[in-house]
């Protein structure tokens, strides 16, 4: 039978924000349809932003002017944050902000696309967070829906913005979003299977503590209600310890235990465990990724969707999944030297894992933005895999001073040069490679330091390699 399904929620919603005067805070290219949105449904938005005018996206300032939208820009753009029933804040405003503080007094609802998005989405919500290989599990999770035919949206940190996407979905949909700490932080409901890949210390230039971090990780299982799944990470001491705080049911992968409940890789090959009985799922050698940190995101994809999908679905998805780009990705072999973008790495623990996943002898590139991290777990896995290392920007002296400690103490020796640009880098670590060995550009540090983000280092890296 056929019939059009209504999402009532989202109707009232709608109802709800017409004539309500609505904050957007941060109106970068993924809030854009927000205004459309808001638009249609006779709200009165104000748009707040650090940027100058001059700065914004053309496509904004074309919708500021077409929808006649109010706006407070600069440095004190929060200033004029007064009266407002709803706000929108991004994930770079912390919820802490005073002026946000001040309008929840005054009985403001502080909010954002994405929660918004798992209050009113009619469907499934799958949410993964995590340290590291969160973008790699949430695409394969996408991957192994989409090949079982259900109507599936990604969104988050990855895809569009989903939320005007809204009236298309039915309770039949599932929604895979990647959701940083940032996005989590104050978050007051929980996608109905969550997964923490792992957890290890990262944005400690924007969280007040390392606790913070956790904390907002967190939010993707506690407010589940017990018909949830949450999926953890068994061989991190953190992630594993949040097992006891979850309402609903655990899920846990592993590539160093044998789980009697779960999924694991072991001995090249992922498995998947019920009662203490193994099951084969798939070899290695037959997936595309590289690495045994990609090893694990399959685990982890495997366990999220292993309520909704049979293993024949999800070992022809893994099969064909190629990765993501600016993750361990290939560019190209010039002189018998294998090149490799790993841009994603933006922080030590990532650079590792990019390290542990090749058995040749690596040419290193890192360097960058300073997140405040400690580069010492680093020095000992670059001293044992790296036989040339390439540093740029504003962390050089932190990773050049842990590895030449490390030098010292094992009593081995390294080239390591500094320059000032990627192309630099590139010339260098070119002259340096071997027949046989690779060369792996993963910074270990973010890249604001001389990029707008990751992707925009990748592709300029790629664009030079592919130039020589």
């Amino acid at each position: 039978m056929n019939y059009t399904y209504i999402n009532r929620k989202l109707e009232e919603f709608n109802a709800y924000i017409s004539n309500k005067k609505i904050a957007i805070i941060g109106i970068g290219v993924s809030n854009i349809p927000l205004l459309d949105y808001f638009y249609k449904n006779n709200a009165k938005v104000t748009i707040f932003d650090k940027k100058t005018l001059d700065k914004l996206d053309d496509k904004v300032i074309e919708k500021i002017s077409k929808y006649n939208i109010d706006y407070s820009l600069g440095e004190n753009y929060l200033s004029k944050l007064i009266g407002f029933d709803v706000i929108f804040r991004s994930p770079s405003c912390r919820p802490d902000t005073k002026e946000l503080v001040e309008e929840a007094k005054r009985g403001a609802l502080i909010t954002s696309e994405i929660e918004m998005l798992i209050k009113l989405c009619p469907g499934k919500v799958i949410g993964i967070t995590g340290s590291d290989g969160k973008t790699t599990t949430t695409s394969l999770t996408y991957a192994i829906l989409k090949e079982k035919g259900y109507d599936c949206y990604l969104g988050g940190n990855i895809g569009i913005p989903l939320f005007t996407k809204l009236n298309e979905m039915t309770p039949e949909s599932i929604v895979v979003l990647e959701l940083s700490s940032f996005q989590l932080m104050n978050m007051e409901i929980s996608p109905n299977i969550s997964v923490i890949t792992n957890i290890s210390p990262n944005h400690l230039d924007i969280h007040k503590s390392y606790e913070e971090y956790i904390e907002c990780k967190k939010n993707i299982f506690t407010h589940q209600s017990s018909d949830g799944i949450v999926v953890l990470n068994a061989d991190n001491e953190i992630t594993n310890k949040m097992k006891s705080e979850a309402n609903g049911k655990v899920i846990m992968f592993s590539s160093k235990q044998r789980l009697d409940n779960g999924v694991i890789y072991d001995n090249k090959t992922i498995k998947s465990c019920e009662d203490g009985l193994r099951r084969h799922v798939i070899d290695v050698k037959n997936v595309k990724l590289r690495g045994i940190h990609n090893y694990e995101n399959i685990c982890a994809a495997i366990a999220a969707t292993s309520s909704l999908v049979d293993i024949d679905t999800q070992i022809k998805a893994i099969t064909k999944f190629s990765g993501v780009e600016h993750r361990l990705e290939f560019i190209r072999e010039i002189n018998g030297v294998k090149w490799y973008n790993d841009s994603i790495g933006t922080s030590p623990s990532r650079t590792i894992a990019g390290l542990n996943s090749f058995d040749e002898k690596i040419v290193l590139i890192a360097g960058g933005y300073d997140k405040h991290l400690d580069y010492t777990p680093i020095a000992k896995p670059i001293v044992e895999n790296v036989s040339a290392l390439v540093l740029v920007g504003a962390t050089t002296e932190k990773i050049y001073e842990a590895v030449t400690k490390e030098l010292k103490t094992q009593n081995k020796d390294m080239p390591i040069v500094k320059c000032t640009t990627l192309e630099e880098t590139i010339s260098i670590a070119n002259k340096i490679a071997k027949p046989g060995e690779v060369v792996l550009f993963s910074p270990a540090s973010a890249s604001f330091d001389m990029f707008k983000n990751f992707m925009e280092r990748g592709d300029l890296f790629k664009e030079l390699v592919n130039n020589i």
